[in-house]
C-alpha cells in the first residue's frame, strides 16, 4: 500500500485546495440572512445598493471566486458579508455597508 503522507503534506495539498475551491466556486452563490424577497425590496426603495456593485467592489479588492454573499441586518443597519477564494486558495472575507456599498472590514477568513 502506497503512503498518501507526502500527498497531504506536500505541494499537491495547494492543488487540491484550489481544486475544491474552483468545485465551489461554479455552484451558484449562496445568499443568506435577509430573503430575496426583502432583499429586492430594500434595493427597489434605494435603501441598499445593487449586489452586483458590492460584488464587482469586492472582486476587485481580491480577484477570484465568488463564494458566499449575506445580507444581514444589525439593528437598523444593512450590511452585506461577502466571500471570495483567490488563486492561492485563501479565502477572504468582507463586509460593505449595504447602503452606500462603503467597505466596513476585510480580511482573510478565520476558521
Amino acid at each position: 500500500m502506497a503512503d498518501t503522507g507526502a500527498y497531504r503534506k506536500g505541494p499537491l495539498r495547494h492543488v487540491g485546495l484550489a481544486l475544491a475551491a474552483v468545485l465551489l466556486a461554479a455552484a451558484a452563490p449562496a445568499v443568506a440572512g435577509e430573503n430575496h424577497d426583502t432583499a429586492r425590496a430594500l434595493k427597489e426603495a434605494g435603501e441598499i445598493v445593487p449586489l452586483q456593485e458590492v460584488v464587482a467592489t469586492a472582486e476587485s479588492l481580491h480577484p477570484g471566486h465568488l463564494l458566499q454573499v449575506e445580507l444581514e441586518r444589525y439593528g437598523d443597519r444593512y450590511v452585506y458579508e461577502v466571500e471570495f477564494v483567490d488563486p492561492d486558495g485563501v479565502v477572504w472575507k468582507m463586509y460593505f455597508d449595504a447602503r452606500d456599498g462603503s467597505l466596513i472590514e476585510n480580511g482573510p477568513r478565520e476558521d
